[in-house]
């Protein structure tokens, strides 16, 4: 199959196809992965993480499909993460513009449907996987608020935490960084009232037994 190869399939036959897929897009570090995981071991579901996926679809993805990729590959740390306004960071970033989103089709397409799957990750964008969905109780985003991201970066070291610490301005880029994943957030809540899709609001305090019940219950898996 070709990066567009179910382009030629018709939007019914792909969401017939796709039914037993249930969704969890949202913004980065909103307990995504956390949630899918838990709620795969209770429901006896298969987690695809798009995540995971990056590195193979990055590679796979040729150059004229992928402008913004080419042009973010080609930047050193701090043209990514510190030199460039948050807004700039939002409306250039690949992800965020669906590059690469045929080939998590794709992927899905191909896992066996012997059982219901949860595909999860920040590049399941509204308007992508709205056309997909048989029924719009099968997706739903996690939106976490400002408050919560900070406290997941301080969780997780703060600016000297992975990639930030490998540009010269570790905590501008962590401001920067903050500050997009919180345009991105509110991008991704516009996209859901719009479409009418499912949002739910992630912040400090929650628990996460109760984010786990509640996308659960988005999806008809619990009462």
């Amino acid at each position: 199959m070709t990066a567009r190869g179910h382009d030629d399939v018709p939007d019914d036959v792909l969401r017939e196809r796709l039914r037993h897929v249930h969704w969890i897009g949202g913004g980065s570090g909103a307990g995504k992965s956390t949630v899918a995981r838990r709620l795969a071991g209770r429901h006896g579901m298969r987690v695809y993480d798009t995540d995971a996926a990056m590195p193979d679809h990055a590679r796979r993805l040729p150059a004229d499909r992928a402008p913004h990729l080419g042009r973010f590959a080609a930047m050193d740390m701090d043209e990514r993460w510190v030199t460039r306004s948050p807004a700039e960071m939002l409306d250039t970033f690949h992800w965020y513009h669906g590059e690469g989103f045929e080939l998590i089709v794709e992927d899905l397409l191909t896992l066996p449907a012997d059982r219901p799957v949860l595909a999860e990750g920040f590049r399941l964008l509204p308007a992508l996987v709205r056309p997909l969905l048989a029924d719009v109780d099968q997706a739903a985003w996690l939106l976490p608020t400002p408050a919560f991201r900070r406290a997941v970066f301080d969780g997780r070291g703060g600016p000297d935490w992975s990639f930030l610490a490998r540009t010269g301005d570790p905590r501008r880029a962590l401001r920067n960084v903050l500050e997009r994943d919180a345009l991105f957030t509110d991008r991704l809540a516009g996209q859901i009232r719009r479409l009418g899709l499912h949002g739910i609001e992630v912040a400090v305090g929650d628990a996460e037994d109760d984010l786990v019940r509640r996308v659960a219950v988005t999806f008809g898996l619990e009462r």
